[in-house]
């Protein structure tokens, strides 16, 4: 059976995982298509993302793949049949579509690892702050301002699930940026704060003074939905998001995010950060935020 409308993130995920499998067993199209009586044309739609593959279809390719991880099995076949509804399903027409493919594959990730430069993460963004950032791009544009804030609000749910674990390390030059005015900045940094006190949040500052540099300039979100191997990498870019998930892809940038936690100041820690110096995240952003409170 086809999808109708575009084809979202987690079917084009879905079908390249099928094929960087077949390819690996050394399987043709053809010799593939007939395990499952499917002629190569299907075959091919089917890894394109084009169209759904039922269970039973699924486990005899997985089985005629050598795949016997029973957890990638399970997440695979989870991505597969889902019906990509959701909350975010109210906003088809009103946010751009990668805005849709990132709430659909947050609401499947069970960790997810964020590093930001510029800005403060969407989901520990307060509604000023996101607004100030879509006000240029979204005065004139096709979708409606108000709408965007109120979806980045929404995605923010997820963070209430406490069996879902969230990280973040976060540029000392985001914590700086004044574009929002001083009293939004202030109340968003506050929030930082009060967000650490989640016991599934970990925020971690990355100070200018860091001696050393990290491998990775600019910012990426990394989503783990219950199995490593299929995890995906978000990169953000104007008007567009890249999405990459090979195994090299992912292996890179968990490399990335252990150096750049590394090289980060220890994670805001409310039950002991404010009875130590200033030699950690909540240090830093009680330095910053003194002279916002004048």
């Amino acid at each position: 059976m086809g999808y109708k409308g575009p084809i979202s993130q987690r079917q084009r995920r879905f079908g390249e995982e099928l094929q960087r499998l077949r390819t690996a067993a050394g399987l043709s199209s053809a010799e593939a298509g007939a395990l499952v009586g499917m002629k190569v044309p299907a075959v091919s739609h089917t890894e394109a993302g084009r169209i759904t593959l039922n269970p039973e279809r699924l486990e005899v390719w997985l089985d005629a793949y050598g795949c016997t991880d029973p957890t990638y099995r399970k997440v695979l076949a989870e991505m597969g049949r889902s019906t990509g509804k959701g909350w975010w399903s109210e906003y088809e027409g009103k946010v751009p579509g990668l805005s849709l493919d990132l709430a659909e594959l947050e609401d499947r990730t069970v960790q997810l690892e964020t590093y930001e430069t510029l800005y403060i993460p969407g989901l520990l963004q307060l509604p000023a702050y996101a607004e100030a950032i879509y006000m240029d791009a979204y005065r004139n544009g096709r979708w409606d301002l108000a709408t965007a804030v109120e979806f980045r609000m929404d995605r923010q749910q997820i963070l209430d699930d406490d069996q879902r674990k969230f990280r973040f390390v976060i540029h000392e030059a985001a914590l700086r940026m004044m574009f929002a005015g001083k009293e939004t900045m202030r109340a968003q940094l506050t929030r930082l704060l009060d967000m650490a006190e989640h016991p599934n949040v970990d925020i971690q500052i990355l100070p200018f003074a860091a001696t050393t540099h990290p491998s990775h300039p600019s910012g990426f979100l990394m989503c783990n939905p219950g199995c490593a191997e299929l995890s995906t990498i978000v990169l953000d870019g104007p008007g567009r998001a890249w999405h990459h998930g090979t195994p090299e892809n992912i292996a890179a940038y968990q490399r990335k995010f252990r150096q750049l936690s590394e090289i980060a100041l220890p994670a805001i820690d409310a039950a002991t950060s404010c009875r130590q110096e200033s030699q950690d995240s909540w240090g830093l952003l009680q330095y910053l935020l003194f002279p916002l409170r004048a």
